[in-house]
Parts: C-alpha cells; structure tokens; sequence
C-alpha cells in the first residue's frame, strides 16, 4: 500500500500559513533546498489538494517554460506534471493542469482507497486538508521544512486537538537555516 504523506513549509513556531498573509522565512527558495525537495518527493504518483493549494501550485504546469528557468525547477515541474492531482473543492469549477481531477468532498475511504490502488506514495498538501486527513488517521508520514522564523499565529501545520506519537527517522539542516524532519506513525 502506498504511503500518504503531509509536507510543507513550517515557520519555526509551527504555522504553515502566517496569519498576516506574509511569508513564512527564508530558506525555501533555496537551489539547495528546493533540489533536496524534488527529490525527496520525484516519487510521489498523486497530489491531494485543496482549492487554494491547488491554485498556488498551478504554477509548475507551465514553470519549466520560463525563459532562463534553472534545472532544479524545470525538473521538478516535470516531475508534478507526471503526477496525478486530486482537488477537494466545493467551488473551483475548472482546473487548468494535465492529470486533474476536482473532488466535490473530502471523503477517508476515498482516499483510503486511493492509497490501496496506488503504485506511488501519495501526498496532501494544504493545512486545512491535511487537517482532515490527520484526523481521519490516514496520514503515514509527515515531512516539515522548518525556516528559522516565528510568524506568531496562522494555520498551523499540525490541527488542534490531535494527538500523535511520531517517529523521527530523517533528518537535515541546510545552509540557509531550513531544518527538514522527516517523521512516521507508529
């Protein structure tokens, strides 16, 4: 069976999303960091958004065609281009990227399902998602890149009211000051 996975960017007082609509520090933009991450998740066969992570990942069905794009991105817009994308989303009427789909609801034995038939790991991305999938169990590892700043309120990238007992398998500090931890369920 294939993993779900839950990854993002963290900002050192665990918010995935500052409160104030600014971002979450330095580190992620990265050539370092951003290859590591490519890496990291190449493997990955599905993408499971919401709306609005959805419309900010859009972006790499068209990044490798930026005029002087560096290797690292074209590379890993290709790499999200191969993969499926799922989008849970009341409201988004269309999708504008190959290989998606639009979910009307976030339903566990969906993506329970999901994760029986795949052939590669699956990932949820967005804190408001995730949020769900961590409640519902479904989530099997969980990847944060941790900047070295503190935002103060927001999302968080764990959700309330969960507990988990998690252990840390990988883990990596980048120049930048980006820490990666890499931890599964037990």
């Amino acid at each position: 069976m294939a993993k779900l996975i839950y990854s993002m960017i963290t900002s050192l007082d665990g918010y995935a999303e500052a409160a104030d609509g600014g971002g979450l520090g330095t580190g992620a933009d990265d050539e370092e960091v951003h290859t590591f991450v490519g890496d990291v998740f190449r493997h990955v066969g599905t993408y499971l958004y919401g709306r609005r992570m959805y419309e900010t990942m859009v972006f790499w069905e068209t990044a490798h065609a930026e005029p002087g794009a560096p290797p690292h991105i074209v590379q890993y817009a290709r790499d999200w281009q191969a993969a499926e994308k799922v989008v849970f989303s009341t409201t988004l009427e269309s999708v504008s990227s190959e290989r998606t789909r639009i979910e009307r609801t976030f339903d566990p034995d969906t993506v329970r399902r999901l994760k029986e038939e795949a052939d590669a790991d699956l990932t949820v991305d967005g804190p408001t998602l995730a949020a769900q999938a961590v409640a519902a169990g479904l989530v099997d590892e969980y990847h944060l890149f941790v900047t070295s700043t503190l935002v103060g309120s927001g999302k968080r990238f764990f959700p309330d009211g969960v507990r988990l007992d998690l252990e840390l398998v990988e883990e990596r500090a980048f120049a930048s000051g980006l820490v990666y931890a890499r931890y599964r369920t037990r």
